[in-house]
């Protein structure tokens, strides 16, 4: 989670964790904090439910809210310190502020969620201009410089490396080292007042976000940090007196599922029933790979059903009996709900 000063990135991160980190400008500069949360997850309870296990795990998102930009706004660079925690992460969130500032100030989040942008794109730009200084000095022929070339060239012409098409994987992959920010999935946390908790976010604003391939949620922090420390009970009737079906840490994880493309498989059974997000798109063994490269390593086939036959019909056996429980290879690519049940022998 980053942000300019002022935008509230703490008081969301609050507002999301159910935590009570230090906010305001009076809070430790340069501070991060660390905050993991469970995703819900109504599947995992439905075979909870049917197999009683000794355990059940849900899947959890572990926050970081980085030390905020430089005190002077959107027009300020971002610190080395900064920089170094936002590569470090697999997604990026943007707090951008939609209340008044401390004396009067009318927010502008267009140019704050332009802003954080130019700032990335610019520290992307000379890292990799630095990499191609020294490839030219060292005469080493590979395609490495070419490729930063092309990259270097979207980045001129204002475009983040998320929208670079063209770019074998396996060339992404090869540059994973660089921690590229305008590569990372970015979601903005569009923060109103209260009284515009319900409210959609601004036309130019949803705009810019869909032409930039962004994320988008609209939250007000301060409420929604209240809203957190409540038992879940009242928190669904505090948010439903706001106009809203759910609390924020919900709508965030929707759209941060959404933006990192991911889905869960699930497995089931006496000991455990537990979520395991991947990226959509995945092959049974490398889904098997999230749980143990021995698997992975050994696969046989996978097992297939999907949670809802599974609960309807009561077992696996009886899923079998209707023809609802399938064997599949290693070209199966897993779908969201599957509940797998892995063969593999190492």
């Amino acid at each position: 989670m980053v942000g300019f000063p002022g935008c509230g990135k703490t008081t969301v991160f609050n507002a999301l964790t159910g935590l009570s980190a230090e906010t305001g400008f009076g809070a430790a500069r340069g501070r991060t904090n660390l905050g993991t949360v469970k995703v819900p997850d109504e599947r995992v309870a439905a075979l909870a439910g049917l197999f009683h296990p000794r355990k059940t795990t849900l899947a959890e998102i572990t926050f970081c809210d980085v030390a905020a930009a430089s005190a002077g706004g959107h027009g300020q660079s971002l610190d080395e310190a900064t920089l170094r925690a936002m590569r470090e992460v697999d997604a990026l969130c943007q707090v951008v502020r939609g209340f008044p500032g401390a004396a009067g100030e009318v927010p502008d989040p267009l140019a704050e969620a332009k802003g954080l942008e130019d700032e990335m794109n610019l520290a992307d730009l000379i890292l990799i201009e630095k990499r191609l200084e020294r490839l030219a000095k060292e005469k080493a022929k590979t395609g490495e410089a070419e490729l930063l070339g092309t990259l270097k060239a979207a980045l001129e012409a204002g475009v983040p490396l998320r929208k670079v098409d063209g770019v074998a994987p396996e060339a992404w992959a090869s540059l994973a080292g660089y921690r590229f920010l305008t590569q990372k999935p970015l979601l903005l946390v569009f923060n109103v007042a209260e009284a515009e908790a319900a409210a959609p976010a601004p036309g130019d604003l949803a705009r810019h976000t869909r032409g930039a391939g962004l994320g988008l949620v609209v939250l007000a922090g301060l409420i929604e940090m209240d809203i957190a420390q409540m038992s879940p009970e009242d928190q669904l009737e505090f948010v439903a007196s706001l106009g809203l079906a759910e609390p924020a840490i919900a709508r965030f994880i929707r759209g941060a599922y959404a933006l990192l493309d991911l889905i869960s498989f699930l497995t089931a059974g006496e000991d455990e029933c537990r979520a395991w997000p991947i990226r959509r798109g995945l092959t049974a063994p490398k889904a098997a790979g999230k749980i143990h490269s021995d698997i992975e390593r050994g696969f046989i086939r996978a097992e297939v059903t999907h949670w809802e036959d599974l609960v309807r019909l009561g077992s696996e056996a009886r899923c079998r009996e209707a023809g609802k429980l399938r064997s599949e290879g290693k070209e199966y690519v897993v779908h969201d709900g599957d509940v797998i049940n892995f063969r593999f022998n190492v």
